[in-house]
């Protein structure tokens, strides 16, 4: 048998309830994402405590179901996108917009200029792109910069920062880039400074937000300019797997409010996705067969990888762990035993949980995967081999 990781404490009930509602009742069509928004409203009461007088950005990557943006809309200050598609999703929903992301075509700097977006430039080049552009419709962009800081997060499961990399201009480049702007009469926004994603340290992102105001105060000195707003960048990790701890954002509020005076007529945001609506999605799928093998039990389920790739270990991580799971229609006290779960395509990767102990199941259960509320459906490739789209829905 092999551990795995912790299920959210709102989905610890068996047989699984949510949003009101039993999960063998939600789950008319298999498989299912199901979103439970008010898991979701529990975070952002929480970062609103935690956080005084800092607006929270929602990074739409994490998870673009649109009746979940529509939901975010009235609780966060603004939305982070990464492409022109991402910001059809929310151009209609009354929030700033800013868009990050390196590979900006023409066409999306337009029509992110046209709607008035704010544009995190991760280039020198980029940022002569956009002037041409906003000149030729005779208007002024909104420009930030976004920041590549010689540090980086450590404990970061992604590290964005403390290297040469794609993402950002380097920061010893950023205050002539600034100077720049200015000059050309854009609207100067600020900067985007981000070390790091899925971190659970609290005292490394301490250290590392301690940076990032040390860096955005030294580069406005340079630039000789203040910036209206620093996106401080999330990097706000949920515990996915065993022996991992949720992390302590109260500490890290009060750490770092008393630290904003270093710059104080600037605003200050932080970016979080995964931290907002990770833990408040479940992965529903059924079981279609219990299959022997060489002393092994399997439940076979009509989704896997091609659903909710992360948790089968292929999206970026190294060691294959296991996500949080549940037999969603067992009750508390049934018989259980030692099985591995997995999809219905035909490739070994396909293993959604390995060797965990569940209660006994078969044909007809329904196979909880937690922790699916970030980069599930449109993280996974769910084209491949031709399965059906599954569905998804907001409680």
């Amino acid at each position: 048998m092999k551990p795995m990781g912790a299920i959210p404490l709102e989905f610890q009930m068996l047989p699984l309830v949510i949003g009101g509602r039993s999960a063998a009742e939600l789950l008319t069509s298999s498989p299912l994402f199901v979103y439970d928004m008010a898991v979701v409203r529990s975070r952002v009461a929480r970062f609103r405590s935690a956080f005084s007088g800092i607006d929270l950005h929602y990074a739409v990557k994490a998870n673009p179901f649109a009746p979940l943006l529509a939901a975010m809309a009235p609780l966060v200050d603004g939305f982070d996108i990464a492409s022109a598609g991402e910001l059809t999703r929310v151009a209609t929903l009354g929030k700033s917009v800013s868009f990050a992301g390196p590979g900006k075509t023409d066409t999306e700097l337009d029509a992110a200029i046209a709607a008035g977006v704010t544009i995190n430039l991760e280039s020198e080049n980029e940022a002569d792109r956009a002037l041409a552009i906003a000149d030729r419709r005779g208007v002024a962009p909104r420009l930030a910069v976004r920041v590549n800081p010689e540090f980086e997060l450590r404990g970061s499961g992604m590290r964005m920062g403390g290297r040469a990399s794609p993402f950002g201009v380097d920061a010893e480049r950023v205050p002539a880039l600034v100077k720049r702007i200015l000059a050309a009469g854009a609207e100067w926004r600020g900067f985007h400074i981000f070390a790091g994603s899925q971190a659970l340290d609290a005292a490394a992102i301490i250290d590392s937000q301690a940076h990032t105001l040390d860096l955005a105060a030294r580069l406005a000195d340079a630039a000789g300019a203040t910036p209206p707003l620093v996106n401080l960048g999330g990097g706000f990790g949920i515990p996915y797997f065993p022996g991992e701890q949720a992390l302590d954002i109260e500490a890290i509020g009060a750490e770092l409010t008393p630290r904003l005076s270093v710059l104080p007529d600037t605003r200050f945001a932080i970016e979080l996705g995964r931290w907002l609506v990770g833990e408040a999605g479940v992965y529903l799928t059924r079981v279609v067969d219990r299959k022997q093998s060489r002393g092994e039990t399997f439940l076979v389920c009509d989704g896997g990888l091609n659903h909710q790739l992360a948790a089968t270990g292929n999206l970026g991580t190294v060691v294959r762990r296991n996500y949080p799971v549940a037999v969603a229609t067992a009750a508390t006290d049934a018989e259980r035993e030692t099985v591995s779960v997995v999809g219905p395509l035909c490739t070994p990767l396909d293993r959604l949980a390995d060797q965990v102990e569940l209660p006994v199941a078969g044909p007809g259960d329904v196979i909880a995967i937690f922790m699916a509320g970030a980069y599930g459906l449109t993280a996974s490739p769910w084209e491949f081999l031709g399965h059906p789209r599954p569905g998804e829905i907001l409680m």
